[in-house]
């Protein structure tokens, strides 16, 4: 990935040039994407998530200067001591990344309560201590921090209650963030996605959830996207320091819809649930690499995951 072609392929005129980008959940997919993106367009980046061999891959192949750290965005202190060593090795970041996110599926009373809590731990504490102890530094750099949530903030999904909520949760947080920093120059961005072919989105679909799931699924919500593609998008948004990034582009129309949508996706979905009748959906379990790597008590499976019982434009100074 060090070619020529690909050094060519960084921009002396994008606004991240030189400045310090943290990408959390960033050993795969949509994360591992972005990193890439944001390399490009000449950013020092690091790299946070658990799986360390992954993320050091990764550091190596970037077209720019790169660094990996094993930490889990859960764990305020361990956080705190990676916050410290990024800044040592690149200085004070100015864009901050929060992606890290695990998933599960399966109705309510067949998840195991731990996981289903162990996804609001990811999803939501880990993206607010992310934010918190990243916070001095986008204070002091006028910087951007961007929350990746999803489409399912805006259109609630039978079978995807806990990764719904989290998705809900972060934006709201997102929001009130913004009210609270935005006099003081830092501004927060939501990034609103749709599926994508990413580790987790493969091995979900092995799962009986998903398979009953996304088959009900209208056109164009149906399709796993590139997550490169929304990597570009969002990349593209955090150079406009925008409050709010939609990709695939279609995903602003559920925006827009949003009142109406839970009656929707309930009068959508619930011939197919009522076919079922009683018959259980196995919960799925901590889903993908990701959630395997997450998983505290050890025991998902990340090939067979079923088996687990507007904005302001860059300040000149940042000083």
């Amino acid at each position: 990935m060090r070619s020529s072609a690909r050094r060519h392929q960084t921009s002396d005129s994008s606004p991240l040039r030189g400045r310090v980008a943290v990408v959390t959940g960033a050993a795969q997919g949509i994360g591992a994407s972005t990193a890439c993106a944001l390399s490009r367009r000449g950013a020092r980046v690091a790299l946070l998530g658990l799986q360390e061999r992954q993320l050091h891959q990764l550091a190596g192949q970037l077209p720019g200067p790169a660094a990996a750290w094993a930490v889990d965005v859960t764990d305020p202190a361990a956080l705190a001591t990676t916050a410290e060593a990024v800044r040592h090795t690149f200085g004070e970041p100015s864009v901050v990344v929060a992606n890290a996110g695990i998933a599960i599926g399966g109705a309510l009373h067949t998840c195991d309560p731990e996981d289903w809590r162990r996804v609001i731990e990811v999803n939501i504490v880990g993206s607010a201590l992310t934010a918190r102890c990243f916070l001095p530094d986008l204070l002091h750099s006028h910087g951007y921090y961007l929350q990746v949530a999803s489409l399912t903030a805006l259109v609630p999904t039978p079978l995807l209650s806990a990764y719904c909520a989290s998705k809900a949760g972060v934006e709201a947080f997102a929001h009130a963030l913004r009210a609270e920093i935005n006099h003081r120059g830092v501004d927060v961005g939501i990034a609103y996605l749709s599926w994508a072919a990413t580790p987790l989105i493969r091995h979900a679909d092995q799962t009986e959830v998903f398979q009953t799931l996304r088959v009900r699924l209208p056109w164009p919500a149906s399709v796993n996207q590139d997550p490169a593609a929304y990597a570009t998008a969002m990349v593209r948004g955090i150079e406009r320091r925008a409050g709010h990034i939609y990709a695939p582009s279609w995903v602003r129309l559920a925006q827009g819809g949003r009142a109406v949508m839970p009656a929707l996706v309930m009068h959508y979905f619930r011939h197919g649930l009522e076919a079922r009748g009683d018959a259980p959906l196995p919960a799925t379990g901590l889903l993908g690499p990701g959630g395997a790597a997450a998983d505290t008590n050890g025991l998902a499976d990340p090939d067979l995951p079923h088996r687990r019982p507007g904005g302001r434009s860059w300040p000149y100074d940042t000083a």
